[in-house]
């Protein structure tokens, strides 16, 4: 299927997040992730279904000063 995932389509095979997360090489990298705008906490990702056309968005944390 057909998901944008920070502003690009890619193409997954994955019907889960966590396991979208692993297939566009995120692995075990510490990410905020949305779907739809909604927040989605890591502890849900493995149950939050995703379908065509799903927006993604994966933030990986910044440091600064």
């Amino acid at each position: 299927m057909r998901i944008l995932v920070n502003g690009a389509w890619r193409e997954t095979e994955a019907l889960e997040l966590s396991a979208a997360l692993q297939e566009l090489g995120y692995g075990e990298a510490v990410v905020a992730t949305a779907v739809n705008g909604e927040f989605v906490a890591a502890a849900v990702r493995p149950c939050t279904r995703l379908a065509e056309g799903d927006r993604v968005e994966v933030l990986a944390p910044m440091q600064g000063g």
